[in-house]
Parts: C-alpha cells; sequence; structure tokens
C-alpha cells in the first residue's frame, strides 16, 4: 500500500486539525520533493506489487490531473500495480468540474472519495467548507457521468446545526444518488480549530453525545437495510465496493506513507512519520534528506494498536496474529479480562476473532481501552 499526503486546502474547515496549508506558492517544489521521497524509500515496501495507491490530505483535488498523473507515472518506475489495484483520490465537490474530472478520466485513479460532508448549506456553512448543498449533489452526479463508478462519500452526523430529520435526508439523498460507499463521522471537537472556539465562546452548541448514538445506529440499519456492510465503524460499503485501502490498514499490514505529516508502517514492530512542515520537508529532501521519525513499537504498544484497530471492525482481532506478536503471559492477560465481557455479552469469540458485537460499536473506543496494557 502506498499513500500520498497533498499537504494543501483551499480553505480551512472548521473542525479539521490535519497538516494542510492553504498557500499553494511551492505547489511544484512539493510534488518534486514528494517524488523525490518516493525514490529515497521505494525499498521499504517488501511487496513492489501493488493492490492500493491512496491519494489523501489535505486535498488532492486542489493539483491538476496531470499533476497527479505525474506523481503515478513516477510511482510506477519503482513498482508494478496490481490487475485489481485501487487508486483513490479524495476530492472536494468543487474541485469535480467538468474539465478536471474529463482530465481524471484519462489517468489511473478508478476511485473518488468525496468530501460532501452534508447536502444542507446550513451545515456546510458552519463547517466553513468550500462547496454548497447544489455541489455536493451535482458533483457526484457529474462524477457518474464520467465513467467514476467506485465513489465513496464523507458524512458528518451529529452536527448542532442538524437535527435527526435532517440526518434521515442526507441518508436519503445518499441512496437516491446511489453512491455504493459511505464513510460517516461523529462530529468531534479538536483543540486549536475555529470549532472549538466557537463553543467555548459559546457562539454554538457542543455535539450531543445521545442524538450522535441515535444517529449512528440510525444510519446502520438503514444503510444495511439498502445493500450496504458496515464493515468498520465509519465505514460502509456494499459488496465489492469495500475500500482496499483503508481495510489493509485495519487488518494490520505494510504501508509507505509519503509526504509531510504522513506515516508509514512497516507491517511489524517499526512506524514512522515525517515532519508536519511543508517548506521544512520541501528543504530536507531538495538536500537528498528524509525527514522521517521512526520509534519501535514495544510488546505493550502492538497489543493495544491491533485491540484499538480491529475491534473497530466486522471481522475483529485476529487472536492466532496476536498471540504470534506478544508473550504467553500477555495473551494469558487477554483471556482473563475478556471472559466477563464475553458472558456480559459486550465481546464475542467467532473462528479465533475477537470482536464487539455491533449493538456496542459505538462504544468500541472505551471497550478497547479496558483491555489495554498500561
Amino acid at each position: 500500500m502506498l499513500y500520498f499526503h497533498i499537504p494543501f486546502c483551499k480553505q480551512k474547515c472548521s473542525y479539521c486539525n490535519f497538516h494542510f496549508s492553504t498557500s499553494l506558492d511551492f505547489k511544484d517544489e512539493m510534488i518534486s520533493a514528494i517524488k523525490k521521497e518516493l525514490f529515497l524509500r521505494k525499498d521499504e515496501l517488501q511487496d513492489n506489487n501493488l493492490q492500493s495507491l491512496y491519494f489523501g490530505g489535505g486535498t488532492p483535488s486542489i493539483l491538476k490531473a496531470d499533476e497527479l498523473k505525474s506523481i503515478i507515472d513516477e510511482v510506477l518506475k519503482y513498482f508494478t500495480f496490481d490487475k485489481d489495484i485501487e487508486i483513490t483520490i479524495e476530492a472536494n465537490p468543487d474541485d469535480l468540474d467538468k474539465n478536471f474530472l474529463k482530465d481524471l478520466s484519462r489517468t489511473e485513479i478508478n476511485r473518488l472519495s468525496i468530501g460532501t460532508q452534508s447536502f444542507f448549506d446550513d451545515d456546510l456553512k458552519m463547517m466553513n467548507r468550500a462547496h454548497n448543498s447544489s455541489e455536493a449533489e451535482s458533483s457526484i452526479k457529474r462524477s457518474q457521468d464520467f465513467g467514476f463508478e467506485n465513489i465513496s462519500i464523507d458524512l458528518i452526523y451529529g452536527s448542532p446545526t442538524s437535527n435527526f430529520g435532517i440526518w434521515k435526508q442526507n441518508l436519503n439523498k445518499t441512496i437516491e444518488l446511489e453512491v455504493p460507499h459511505v464513510s460517516s463521522y461523529a462530529l468531534t471537537i479538536e483543540p486549536k480549530t475555529a470549532l472549538n472556539q466557537w463553543i467555548k465562546q459559546k457562539k454554538i452548541a457542543a455535539p450531543n453525545e445521545y442524538e450522535q448514538n441515535k444517529e449512528f445506529y440510525y444510519m446502520s440499519e438503514f444503510l444495511k437495510d439498502h445493500g450496504f456492510n458496515h464493515y468498520e465503524i465509519s465505514n460502509f460499503g456494499k459488496p465489492e465496493f469495500h475500500s482496499k485501502h483503508n481495510s489493509a490498514y485495519w487488518k494490520y499490514r505494510e504501508y509507505l506513507g509519503i509526504g509531510p505529516s504522513a506515516h508509514s508502517y512497516n507491517g511489524r514492530n517499526e512506524r514512522s512519520w515525517n515532519i508536519a512542515n511543508n517548506k521544512r520537508y520541501i528543504d530536507f529532501l531538495h538536500k537528498n534528506q528524509l525527514t522521517k521519525e521512526t520509534e519501535i513499537l514495544s510488546e505493550k504498544d502492538q497489543f493495544n494498536e491491533m485491540l484499538m484497530i480491529g475491534l473497530r471492525t466486522t471481522w475483529g482481532v485476529d487472536l492466532v496474529s496476536l498471540k504470534e506478536k506478544c508473550s504467553a503471559e500477555t495473551f494469558d492477560y487477554l483471556q482473563n479480562e475478556i471472559q466477563q465481557k464475553v458472558e456480559d455479552g459486550i465481546l464475542i469469540m467467532e473462528h479465533n476473532h475477537l470482536k464487539i458485537p455491533e449493538k456496542h460499536w459505538f462504544m468500541a473506543d472505551g471497550i478497547a481501552s479496558d483491555l489495554f496494557l498500561v
């Protein structure tokens, strides 16, 4: 798996704390630096036949199609593509005009992840999105017209500008547009964001956890009734439309992240991440120097991460793999800790996999953290 972090956006969303810049002054230099980092790190992946390639950010659709194509061409110098490779680009609705989609359809990109967030203007204004409700809908239809069938949209629930009725309409619109994949997240308040400041100043109400819980479970049943699989807490896909890339993250497989702030994992016990500073990233790569920091994951780290990630999914934690990564003492600890939760129905065991029943998924992170080594 290969991931590219494109650290540019038109404007800052009120809830976002990801790394990006609204200035495109160093766009060409950034693309060159990304290609240079790829060259320097190409041997870190054990398998040079890629099953997935993902452009995230930031807003990758802020680049021109030929700039994205140039990065793909660079990848093909060092890697081969699986015949069923999934190549995703995150895109904002306002970027998906006819010219861009026409050019994009001529590249190898075959999956769009569209940052719709809502089909209602009040929500979009509060989130400080660059698009409006009309663009949210038309961008999906236009993408389909240009042959993009593998489309995922992001939706945010539990917004103080929304309510249960509006949330139902967002989901109905998703079905009406025949979108085959949905990634949906509760609105969360992150530090150092405009939304956090507005809530502190009482300009806007804080999200209501009860309402978010209600909307989450309604969404789950509604989308399943319309042919979706709920395969990860925040992800729903029709058969054959699950995200290959994100599923590999959740199954603890290796991946290489390129670009400022991008993370990598070697599939065993090593994680690394790049500096979250565009200019310094470019300057380092200009001198053929990497900007990454690396940590060796302890047994405790690996154990906790596998629980946190696996318990968010429909397939759960592979206990055979977990047992290989930890000591007998640690595995015995887990078996003792889960016994009461299994009896209470909070956890279940199926074919050597530990899972959380879907009715408890909204509390999955808390359930997993109860099992952590400290």
